[in-house]
């Protein structure tokens, strides 16, 4: 769903880009950075007993991880970090990563590509990488509402201060992160592969997303404290429509302004979007709390989702994804444990437009992830982009592009750890309920039960080397009953140093 959306959007963008050159050039301290080409190897394979790969095994993989049963894939990369100039100021990566999977429509695909050219704290990349700039835990959360590890990274050009970045005159107390980007889904074959023939959709799609995380911490080291909070905008827009009598829809640089600062659609933009804002908006705020112990670190954290202004005005706060996460780190036997309770099911009530009184206000029924122009949603190549419990449209069996299952509670539970010297361990278990959407509820409420079990084993005497065996099993409606088990050898190594 689409309403006006606020301006606080624009104020992103300004508070992004243009503080950024200034506190580069003053930022005193250099970060070090690894000074080599380096390259990994992975070769996986799977089995399940049910048509699917359970949940938990395929999810926040990058796309990469076919969804039906009995896959497999290989993956070759490598990967080059060097810097120059004076005081090695400059610096400049790049990346590529390639795999074969199947069963898959396209068994070859380029992963990652991209290069990236930085001075100090800036740096611009253009490309697709698997860059993970979510505040939660990239191995035990459930995943993030906005940008999570569930789909393929899109290619894009993107402006980016990548690492918390001191301000000036804060004495050390306020740092600032952030990026600013466009893109563009490269998933045309698929979706004409994937589509039900009377699906109409857009396809080129261009997306537009920036953010904004501000962190307020002792860089001494003295208070053991630490606050971060975070606003983040992604935005669909242009494309083709399928439909020959809808066509292109509005991209030049005019429009793209206007969807940076969400504003509605000029003349050559559909009603819808002449009404509402040009393209599909979405965004969260985040916030993050930090305790920092010798001898333990707490977090407690609190993602609000938003697709318009009903969310901008918290109508939804009941909906967002709260979580706890304790790291120990004399306590090798559960270093880190997480929480997590999820929930979609408000979406700022069961009917649109419900306040008349106040034109502010998009009333309810907001739908997230599914918008009415761009029926693809928040995902790429099929898989969700945010978070995986929203079921993707991958998994429909009809043809149909839209997320048919966003109205969910959960709550998961991660944790990992080392049994000995050569033994790691992560578990995922996550107890789902979910009603459809608002507009095609389920007849019956789905639960669900899915859970992941990873061992990792490595060895000195084997430089480099990993062996990851995984065991995943799904219980009850929403997932049916299954279960897989997936073996997986890797490789890295360095090919060549730059410094000593």
């Amino acid at each position: 769903m689409k309403v006006k959306v606020n301006r606080i959007f624009c104020e992103i963008g300004i508070g992004i880009v243009f503080p950024w050159m200034i506190i580069c050039a003053q930022n005193e301290k250099e970060e070090e950075r690894a000074e080599s080409t380096v390259y990994r190897v992975e070769a996986f394979g799977s089995i399940a007993k049910e048509d699917n790969t359970p949940f938990w095994m395929v999810s926040n993989q990058y796309g990469i991880l076919p969804l039906e049963a009995g896959n497999g894939y290989l993956k070759a990369g490598v990967f080059h970090s060097q810097s120059f100039g004076d005081m090695n100021r400059f610096h400049w990566s790049a990346g590529a990563d390639f795999v074969v999977a199947a069963p898959r429509y396209k068994n070859v695909f380029v992963q990652q590509l991209y290069a990236e050219i930085g001075y100090r704290c800036l740096q611009l990349r253009i490309g697709s990488k698997e860059d993970y700039t979510s505040l939660w835990d990239r191995q035990l959360s459930s995943g993030d509402m906005v940008q999570s590890a569930n789909a393929r990274p899109i290619p894009e050009i993107n402006l980016s201060i990548p690492r918390f970045t001191v301000i000036p005159l804060t004495q050390g107390w306020l740092q600032i992160k952030g990026d600013f980007a466009v893109g563009r889904s490269f998933d045309t074959k698929y979706l004409e592969h994937f589509a039900a023939t009377n699906q109409i959709y857009i396809k080129n799609v261009l997306w537009h997303h920036k953010s904004l995380f501000l962190q307020i911490k002792d860089t001494k080291g003295e208070k053991p404290l630490s606050v971060i909070l975070g606003a983040r905008h992604t935005a669909q827009w242009g494309g083709t429509s399928t439909n020959p009598k809808i066509g292109k829809q509005p991209q030049s640089l005019k429009d793209f302004l206007r969807v940076m600062v969400g504003k509605e659609g000029g003349a050559n933009a559909s009603l819808s979007d002449q009404i509402n804002v040009l393209g599909n908006h979405y965004g969260s705020f985040d916030l993050k709390v930090t305790y920092e112990h010798k001898d333990w670190t707490a977090n407690l954290y609190w993602q609000h989702y938003f697709e318009d202004n009903s969310g901008l005005e918290y109508a939804n706060v009941k909906d967002g994804l709260w979580g706890a996460q304790l790291r120990l780190s004399r306590f090798k036997w559960i270093r880190n444990i997480l929480i997590e309770y999820f929930n979609t099911k408000n979406q700022s009530g069961t009917m649109h437009f419900i306040n008349y009184d106040r034109p502010s206000r998009g009333g309810g029924a907001d739908n997230y992830y599914n918008n009415g122009e761009y029926v693809t949603g928040v995902s790429y190549f099929g898989r969700a982009l945010g978070s995986p419990l929203i079921t993707s449209p991958e998994y429909n069996t009809d043809g149909g592009l839209t997320f048919k299952n966003n109205r969910i509670t959960s709550y998961h539970f991660g944790a990992e750890g080392t049994l000995s010297e050569y033994i790691d361990y992560r578990i995922l278990f996550s107890v789902m309920n979910s009603w459809g959407t608002t507009y095609h509820p389920f007849i019956n409420n789905k639960k669900g039960v899915s859970g992941l079990l990873e061992v990792i084993y490595h060895h000195p005497k084997l430089i480099g080397w990993e062996f990851k065996g995984l065991l995943a099993a799904d219980a009850r409606a929403l997932y049916g009953n299954n279960v897989g088990f997936g073996l997986s050898v890797a490789k890295r190594g360095i090919l060549k140093r730059w410094t000593e």
